[in-house]
């Protein structure tokens, strides 16, 4: 049966798909088969005669399974805006049995699937539905999926993060644990900001990852808090 996650972050450049891309490339090199999915996009770039992401190719150069695009990536909108706006300029409601689908369809052909989220775990994903369960959050609800948050390690990171782990668990949904992203380079005191969110958040830090340029990301550089890959396969 497939080991399936959910990847939230505290804020749209926490570096969500930095931290999905170097999970799967740890799980990959420890044999197992492992894919990202990016259902929701934004922000696509017209290069080689073809419109690409950025976020969407990090995430299936990193994967040890290869799935057709459109599983991978259900809705990719071109402007780099809000993606319930971007839906709606181009008359486009997001159907969360579409993207269950393709998950499920991914579940069938991995040992690990990680769908990553975009933007925060509030950000709205529809401009005529304005209830909680057209978001973020409600997406990883219909998925049923457990939740990774990925913290942006910065000034201002601690109620972010605080914030975002409340709201994960009063909505219901499992946080499995979190990860320090290190973004911000030279960040006074790091390592007391991420002890005071491992003593408040109630889940485990997964690993942290050392600022680096995302060229040079690598399996190596994961400085893991625990086990995360026999926690995550148990939990």
């Amino acid at each position: 049966m497939s080991t399936s996650y959910f990847i939230t972050g505290t804020d749209t450049d926490a570096g969500k798909t930095f931290v999905t891309a170097l999970m799967l490339r740890t799980l990959a090199a420890s044999g197992e088969i492992a894919v990202g999915l990016k259902p929701i996009a934004s922000g696509f770039e017209l290069t080689q005669g073809a419109w690409r992401n950025s976020d969407v190719e990090q995430l299936a150069a990193a994967s040890s399974c290869s799935l057709p695009a459109e599983r991978v990536n259900r809705y990719g909108f071109k402007p780099a805006i809000a993606p319930h706006i971007a839906a709606a300029m181009q008359s486009t409601e997001l159907d969360f049995d579409l993207i269950a689908d393709d998950v499920q369809y991914a579940q069938k052909r991995a040992d690990w699937v990680l769908v990553e989220g975009v933007g925060g775990w509030e950000v709205p994903l529809s401009m005529l539905n304005k209830s909680s369960s057209a978001s973020i959050a409600g997406l990883a609800a219909k998925l049923d999926l457990p939740v990774i948050m990925v913290v942006g390690m910065r000034l201002g990171c601690l109620n972010h993060a605080l914030l975002t782990a409340r709201a994960i668990q009063a909505s219901g949904q499992r946080l499995a644990g979190w990860v320090a992203n290190n973004i911000t380079p030279n960040f006074d005191y790091a390592t007391e900001n991420r002890d005071t969110l491992a003593a408040r958040i109630a889940a485990p830090l997964l690993f942290e990852v050392p600022f680096m340029e995302h060229e040079s990301s690598s399996v190596a550089q994961i400085n893991a808090g625990i086990n995360w890959i026999e926690h995550l396969r148990s939990y």
